[in-house]
Parts: structure tokens; C-alpha cells; sequence
């Protein structure tokens, strides 16, 4: 993709299926050439204007709107031409294939290359144009996808706060902060022989305290905004009739597991995705976890434990209508010690306790009691999963963010966690000091694409759907 950027290409940039408007776009080098060709006329810049789309042989594939952005005041920063059609997806292949028809014919009749290569674009080319010309920087423009990819209203707005900048600023700040404290280091490490102690007299050590801070600032919201974006897994599991199928039918709202009384009845893994205060949770409801002779439950039950090993939280769910028989007492704490072995340490498992309708009248203190049967005690399990997930803020405070934005975040932490120990040596160790600060720099610009390998970005775009 990168290598091919100076291409033009064109997509139906519309979803597929048939819809009552469809989009074909085009993005180049010097289309006006190619806007004749298929409108018949010229176009003013930025005005809409309604007429036929023309075939080679002059007649009308569709009418519609046509929409012509001269460089570099454009989405891509190159001419672009927006055809807007019927959304038929039979019209709009016609209309992509008259566009690299009609440049095939430029071509040809102007005896040089007016619109080499006019080509079909890959996915997500018209947002990697942008940002490869500026337009956008890397963090936003993965903002789009996300945009486009939200589950959630508080996803959704959170994204667009991102595709406005308000991540990228951040950013930016502290990159600037960043570069004015390698200044000082950088100058006193040039002037040596000056008796002028730059670092003291300009506060270093207050600099870089006032910088990690904030990076911790923009760091814990960073957080946020990449749980609001990826969410969590939650498994549930427990022994048979427990009530797991109930409890995943009742925080989803609807009866998406069989519950019956017979022990055994969920065989497979069924999971729904539901959300919390805008969080997004896939809830994982599994079989039971019991010894087992039946071959098809034995699968289901090695299925639960694959889903298990594999959660960001477990629900273990007891029965409270049976916390008073032995052997049930028994095979909790068979399942709970093997929970222990087999999870790691930082996955939580919040031990719930079911049917508290059922319960006998003495209920002992065991903590999260609810009943999924009547929805009591579900709020507070809401809350405690938001707690475990580490939510915090209001979706209003929140960008969107991914993993690699936090984990570029961390190292920058750890980069100036060991300048502030370097800067208690001075200047015999102002070179290393100077090189941790650069490394942080660079892992900043990590996050908007200033120092980005070409391998990312083409993973990062191959992501977007075509026409993006």
C-alpha cells in the first residue's frame, strides 16, 4: 500500500446490499480530466451538483449528485470525486467500472499518463491517504474505524472525540514538554565547559515531576478509553444448576441460554455481548463443572474450561438453596482450588451466590447475593463487574484508545521513571538521561504516527473496510 501511494483509486465506499443511496469515490492527482469524462461538464469545488453519470457511449448509467474537492482541501488532501447513485449494487458496479474505463480512455487519447493506474483502492487506502498527507494523524484516524466499529452510544462519542483531536493533543502536550526538557539536558550536555548549571536554573527536576504526572493523567484515561473500546470477557461457571444459563438471560435482558431443572442442560458455550453504563462485556455462560461420564458433556465441560482460562474475570456461582449439603460444599472447593491452579494471578474471580430467593431464612454472610430468577442483587453485580474492570470514569471524560496506545504510554512511563533516577547523578549521567528522554519522545510519536513503522501502518488500515 504504501509503495503504490501515488495511484489513483477509486471504491464503492457504501456498504454492500442494495440501499437507497450508494457512494463511488475517487481520489488522485489531477482529476479534472476524469470528473468530464463521467459528468459531462465541469464541477465547482464543494457544490453538489445533480445531472447523469455518462457512459462511453454518452448514455446515462445513473443520476445522481456529484461532488468534486480539489486538492489539498479534501478528506485525502488529493482531488477527490464523490458520485452519489442510486444505491443499487448492480449501478454501482457499473459506475467503478466506468471510472477506470474512462481513465483507461485519458490515458490513451492524451498520449501520456494524465491517470496512471487508476485502480480499485485496498482497505481503508483513503484514510491511510490522509494521514499520509496529513490531513489526520495516526490516532485519529484510527478514531474512524472505531467510530464506525462502536457498540456502544458512549463508545461512539468517545471515538469521535478522538477523531476530533482531543487525544492527539494531549499527546502532543506532553511530547512538547518532552522536547523542552531534552533541550536543557541537550544543552548542558553541549556546554559543558559553561558554568551556567541549565538543568538547576530551569527546574528540571520540577519539569519532569509536572510531566509524570500528567502522563499518569493522560495514562489512566488512556485506560478507560481503551476498556470502553475492547471490553471485557466474563465467564460464568459453577456446577450444574447452579443457575448460570438464568444469571447470562438475565444481565443480556433476554432468554438467550435453555434453563431447565434438569441438571446439565447447557452443553456448549453460549455468550452474548451486553454493556454497563456504556462498557462493553461478552458474558460467557458455559456447563457445568462436575465429573462427568457422558461423552458429550465431557466436551462441553472441557469447552467451559478453555473459556475459563481464557476470561479477564470469572463469575463462580453457587447455589445458596444447597450450601448445606456436604458433598455440594465438597465439589465448590474442588472447583475453586482448580480455578486457583489453573487461571492466573491477576485474573479476578468474584464468587456469586444464586436463588437467594430460595435461600433459607438464616442466610449467612456470604457476600454477592442475588437472585436471577427476580433480578435482585443485579445491580450490585453490575457494579462489581464495572469495578473489576478497572472503569472508573464517565464515558463524557473518556477518548477511545487501543491497547497499543496504552502500552506506548507505559513504556514513556518507564522511560522517564529512569531519566528522574538518572537526574540525581547530574552530569555524569546527562548522556543516558538524554537518551531515555529521546526514546520517550519516540514512543510518544508512536501514538500519532510521527514514529511508525510502515508494517503497522499497513495492519493498522488493512482493518478499515474498502472505500474508507
Amino acid at each position: 500500500m504504501l509503495a503504490d501511494r501515488n495511484a489513483p483509486i477509486a471504491a464503492i465506499a457504501t456498504a454492500p446490499g442494495r440501499g437507497a443511496v450508494g457512494i463511488v469515490r475517487v481520489s488522485g492527482r489531477g482529476l479534472g480530466a476524469l470528473v468530464r469524462a463521467l459528468c459531462g461538464r465541469e464541477l465547482q469545488a464543494r457544490q453538489a451538483r445533480y445531472g447523469p453519470f455518462v457512459a462511453s457511449d454518452g448514455r446515462a448509467i445513473d443520476h445522481g449528485l456529484a461532488l468534486f474537492f480539489p486538492a489539498p482541501h479534501s478528506f485525502t488532501g488529493e482531488d477527490v470525486l464523490e458520485l452519489q447513485a442510486h444505491g443499487g449494487p448492480v449501478v454501482l458496479q457499473l459506475l467503478l467500472a466506468r471510472c477506470l474505463e474512462a481513465a483507461a480512455e485519458i490515458d490513451a487519447a492524451s498520449g501520456e499518463s494524465r491517470l496512471p493506474g487508476l485502480r480499485v483502492a485496498d482497505p481503508g487506502e483513503f484514510t491511510q491517504r490522509a494521514f499520509l498527507n496529513d490531513k489526520i494523524d495516526l490516532a485519529q484516524a484510527e478514531a474512524i474505524a472505531d467510530l464506525i466499529d462502536a457498540s456502544t452510544e458512549a463508545a461512539a462519542r468517545s471515538a469521535s472525540r478522538s477523531l476530533a483531536g482531543e487525544f492527539s493533543r494531549e499527546v502532543h502536550a506532553l511530547r512538547d514538554a518532552l522536547i523542552h526538557l531534552r533541550m536543557l539536558v541537550e544543552a548542558t550536555l553541549d556546554f559543558p565547559e559553561e558554568e551556567i548549571d541549565f538543568l538547576r536554573q530551569s527546574d528540571a527536576q520540577g519539569q519532569l515531576d509536572r510531566l509524570q504526572a500528567r502522563l499518569a493523567q493522560v495514562l489512566a484515561r488512556t485506560r478507560q478509553g481503551a476498556l470502553l473500546r475492547e471490553g471485557i470477557t466474563v465467564v460464568i461457571a459453577g456446577q450444574p444448576n447452579a443457575g448460570k444459563s438464568s444469571l447470562l438471560n438475565a444481565l443480556a435482558g433476554a432468554e438467550l441460554a435453555i434453563v431447565t431443572p434438569i441438571a446439565g442442560t447447557t452443553r456448549d458455550v453460549v455468550s452474548q455481548s451486553i454493556q454497563i453504563e456504556g462498557v462493553p462485556l461478552n458474558v460467557v455462560d458455559t456447563a457445568g463443572l462436575r465429573e462427568s461420564e457422558d461423552p458429550v458433556e465431557k466436551i462441553g465441560i472441557e469447552r467451559a474450561w478453555e473459556r475459563i482460562t481464557g476470561a479477564d474475570a470469572v463469575l463462580f456461582l453457587h447455589d445458596l438453596s444447597r450450601l448445606g449439603e456436604v458433598p455440594y460444599q465438597a465439589d465448590d472447593a474442588r472447583i475453586r482450588a482448580t480455578l486457583a491452579e489453573r487461571l492466573p494471578a491477576q485474573v479476578p474471580v468474584i464468587e456469586v451466590f444464586n436463588k437467594q430467593d430460595l435461600a433459607p431464612a438464616a442466610l449467612p454472610d456470604v457476600g454477592l447475593a442475588l437472585s436471577a430468577r427476580t433480578g435482585e442483587g443485579l445491580a450490585a453485580l453490575r457494579a462489581r463487574l464495572l469495578e473489576v474492570a478497572g472503569w472508573q470514569s464517565a464515558p463524557e471524560g473518556v477518548w477511545l484508545a487501543r491497547e497499543r496506545h496504552v502500552q506506548a504510554l507505559g513504556r514513556v512511563g518507564g522511560h522517564l521513571q529512569a531519566a528522574h533516577d538518572l537526574l540525581a547523578a547530574q552530569a555524569s549521567a546527562l548522556d543516558l538521561m538524554a537518551e531515555e528522554l529521546r526514546l520517550g519522545q519516540n514512543a510518544l510519536g508512536e501514538i500519532t504516527g510521527e514514529f511508525t513503522a510502515d508494517d503497522l501502518l499497513g495492519v493498522i488500515f488493512s482493518k478499515f473496510c474498502i472505500g474508507k
